[in-house]
């Protein structure tokens, strides 16, 4: 049963992923693939067919065991890597690197003047 739930969870990611950043549209893995295969990277197309293939055959075949376990999920990270936009992880990387750029500066700030701060009223 573990199984099921690794193939379903991880394929939903991917499905998600591609309706919201490549508009695909289509019931299966299959047909979302086909839907958006012109606006996607050459090299995860095959990719994403064998988790499509995987999550069919692991859904609707009965005693189907998934041999490659360790493969499927690297197919599943590289396709998920590859399918997030780069500007999000760019985004939040500037903005974390900011807030703590501006952390340090303060607390520099403070250690040089904080014996000439009089808290007295």
């Amino acid at each position: 049963m573990a199984n099921i739930e690794l193939v379903v969870t991880r394929s939903r990611r991917i499905e998600r992923l591609l309706r919201e950043h490549y508009h695909a549209e289509g019931k299966g893995l299959h047909q979302l693939i086909n839907s958006c295969e012109e606006r996607l990277p050459h090299e995860i197309v095959p990719k994403l067919r064998f988790i499509a293939s995987v999550r069919n055959k692991t859904v609707h075949e009965d005693g189907y065991q998934l041999d490659d376990k360790k493969g499927f999920i690297a197919a599943c990270k590289a396709c998920e890597k590859e399918l997030t936009p780069r500007s999000g992880r760019f985004v939040w990387s500037v903005a974390v690197l900011l807030v703590l750029g501006v952390t340090a500066l303060a607390l520099w700030f403070y250690s040089l003047h904080w014996h000439h701060i009089d808290l007295t009223p």
